[in-house]
């Protein structure tokens, strides 16, 4: 595991654990953060994880941008064909689509600030926890800025209508109304009740066959997009794929048996 400045890692049954870690400046994404969350998920990527769950230290999980990276770039003039400021923003891009893209689950446990960039990651996310106490808001018109890589994501999750509402006025919302617009799955209140439901939802990944998992992902994320009926042949291909593997043949193979499969007690 290479040594993170910015986050916490740990792996813990079979997932891995990270933790946003500038608790000071209640974890605001600077740039290094970005870069190191890419490589964390690389790590989880290669390294035969069940999911990689996200959350924050401190009691909050994450302020936005790091303003002083946006100000270091405003700084820099733009040389032909490439503005710093630009630069920075596509990188954060890259964190979204990446999480977004990733074939393991995501989940996202949310305290206290979710703001800007953090209420974007936590749109990319598959399963989302958050305790009672949770903010979320989408400061950036209020600074004269655009939320622009997230825009797709809060479009995706929320819908249209509701993005541009969060959009325009600002997105102060707590987390029962973060609930009832679908971005967040489970609200907890009551100590240990944000854990617990964090290791139900593990336990429920834990189920589901990896690679299965990972082709059930791409498959949706192309279903928000595609006619069914464009998507019949492919999705019938998928289906073949993963009756063949391994896993196919282990899964049916543990359900006539009546036992769990393999990869439900690896752990």
């Amino acid at each position: 595991m290479p040594e993170f400045d910015t986050l916490l890692v740990e792996r813990r049954g079979g997932s891995l654990h990270v933790t946003l870690n500038r608790p000071e400046l209640r974890n605001a994404m600077s740039l290094a953060m970005v870069d190191e969350l890419l490589v964390v998920l690389d790590v989880a990527q290669a390294s035969g994880n069940r999911a990689i769950v996200l959350r924050g230290a401190g009691g909050n999980f994450c302020s936005g941008g790091d303003i002083k990276d946006m100000g270091a770039a405003q700084a820099q003039p733009a040389s032909l064909g490439e503005d710093p400021v630009a630069r920075v923003n596509a990188r954060f891009g890259q964190l979204c689509v990446a999480y977004a893209e990733t074939g393991l689950p995501v989940v996202a446990v949310l305290e206290g600030a979710v703001i800007g960039g953090g209420f974007g990651l936590a749109c990319v996310a598959d399963v989302v926890i958050a305790e009672e106490g949770a903010k979320f808001r989408l400061p950036e018109t209020g600074l004269g800025l655009v939320p622009a890589q997230i825009a797709p994501f809060l479009v995706e999750r929320l819908g249209y209508s509701e993005a541009r509402r969060l959009a325009v006025t600002g997105g102060a919302i707590d987390a029962q109304d973060a609930q009832r617009l679908g971005l967040v799955h489970y609200v907890c209140s009551g100590e240990g009740a944000l854990e617990t439901a964090l290791e139900t939802s593990l336990a429920q990944i834990r189920k589901g066959a990896p690679k299965a998992i990972a082709a059930t992902k791409r498959l949706i994320r192309r279903a928000r997009l595609e006619d069914a009926t464009a998507l019949v042949d492919d999705a019938a291909a998928n289906f073949a794929e993963a009756a063949r593997s391994d896993e196919g043949t282990e899964g049916l193979t543990a359900f006539l048996e009546k036992r769990p499969a393999k990869w439900a007690v690896s752990e």
